[in-house]
């Protein structure tokens, strides 16, 4: 009982400008994460956004936003006999790299808080684990879902702060962009014409079976948009949120679909002459129905005009490339494989055709993408080089070929 009471207290008292609060009101569920939206107790009005979860170590972490828009993280345990008021300073290390000093005070004996600066944030979201230290006391934190947790969070503070506490519902939803209604996605071609077949790649990003493609793969498709792991049958897919801007999409599987393996992204930087892998299932129907490895090197390190959301590869892509994965000699992710550059184009401006340009989206760009659409993602550290051949075994049971009927329209973008 102590620990259910302890979660509750906690997410009422997380707040770095209310003492007393009151709530909570809406929710916020994300893995073991708990929590929802708070008021101050003495004024009723908005106060704070907060979330917690236990770990076996004995300590509850509570994340924080406010109203003012600053960051909070506190550690609460039973344990904890601290005077009001006392200080302690806390050193956090974030995947044995990153690391900063937070300066916490005791608003309550069995817990400490912090603010957390901007670029804390930002590491906390993306970080797999964090070793806090203060004094003696050495402890480790598994941020597997922290990224959607703060996206949550954010969303929880912009739409209490825009609608009020009394429409407060599932923040956890909210911080995805909304997906198509299934009336939307099955509705016929607007000018009548009928749909053409398209195609492209996705792999598997999560066990909840989350799929990472392209956004130009999806756009434009009328009716089911289908996935097929190669020799099983197709599956029905639900677009779950989009960016156009980057070209991204996130599919997700039924429910029913166990997903043991999925991809895990690569949590260094590549660097510019690294060896680099990508598959996919480019020109269906005409080549084989399994997917195609080709290999390369990350050429440049940013794409057309220098835009550095990209990555320039030598490994050639084809139509229905799209999407895929691009891995590294460890088997990582490192890209999400998008376009080749247009060779008539250039070649009729130029007179000279250009080979082996390609380029692939960052995966920096891929999880902002994942934490602001709340996916429980997983990252890795590039360990022992794998062979090509173990590469592509590896990744066949999370990449899939993606297919639907698309207007012409849209099928001419591709």
């Amino acid at each position: 009982m102590w620990l259910k009471s302890l979660i509750v207290a906690s997410a009422l008292q997380v707040s770095v400008v209310a003492a007393n609060a009151a709530g909570p009101f809406g929710s916020v569920n994300v893995g073991n994460w708990i929590g929802g939206a708070f008021s101050n107790d003495e004024t009723g009005a908005f106060s704070h956004c907060a979330a917690t979860t236990p770990y076996a170590n004995g300590v509850i972490l509570v994340v924080g936003y406010n109203a003012a828009g600053t960051w909070s993280l506190a550690f609460a345990s039973p344990s904890y006999r601290f005077k009001q008021g006392e200080n302690a300073a806390i050193d956090v290390i974030f995947d044995g790299q990153e690391q900063a000093r937070l300066f916490a005070t005791a608003n309550q004996p069995n817990m400490l808080t912090a603010v957390m600066p901007a670029n804390v944030v930002r590491t906390f979201q993306k970080a797999s684990l964090m070793v806090a230290t203060s004094g003696r006391t050495v402890l480790n934190f598994d941020l597997t879902s922290t990224g959607p947790v703060i996206a949550a969070l954010s969303n929880c503070v912009t739409k209490v702060k825009a609608d009020g506490l009394n429409k407060a519902g599932d923040f956890t939803k909210g911080a995805a962009k909304p997906a198509a209604t299934a009336e939307k996605q099955a509705s016929p071609p607007a000018s009548g014409k009928p749909a053409r077949a398209k195609s492209g790649t996705g792999f598997v990003v999560s066990a909840n079976g989350h799929i990472v493609t392209n956004n130009h793969v999806i756009d434009g498709c009328v009716g089911d948009i289908k996935g097929n792991l190669t020799g099983e049958a197709s599956m029905v897919l639900r677009v779950v949120s989009s960016d156009a801007n980057n070209d991204l999409a996130l599919l997700q599987a039924p429910s029913t679909t166990p997903f043991k393996e999925f991809a895990r992204i690569r949590d260094r930087s590549i660097r510019s002459g690294d060896a680099v892998i990508a598959i996919g299932f480019p020109f269906h129907g005409l080549l084989s129905s399994d997917f195609t490895v080709t290999t390369g090197i990350v050429s440049s390190l940013s794409g057309m005009r220098n835009d550095s959301r990209f990555l320039q590869i030598s490994a050639p892509i084809q139509p229905g490339n799209s999407g895929g994965p691009l891995f590294d000699t460890t088997g990582q992710v490192v890209g999400v494989v998008t376009s080749k550059i247009p060779a008539l184009r250039i070649a009729a401006a130029t007179g000279n055709i250009p080979e082996n340009i390609n380029f692939a989206i960052k995966t920096g760009v891929l999880r902002d993408f994942l934490d602001n659409s709340v996916v429980p993602y997983q990252t890795a550290e590039p360990k022992n080089e794998l062979k090509t051949t173990d590469i592509a075994g590896n990744a066949r049971p999370y990449t899939m070929l993606i297919s639907c009927n698309a207007t012409e329209q849209a099928d001419a973008k591709r």
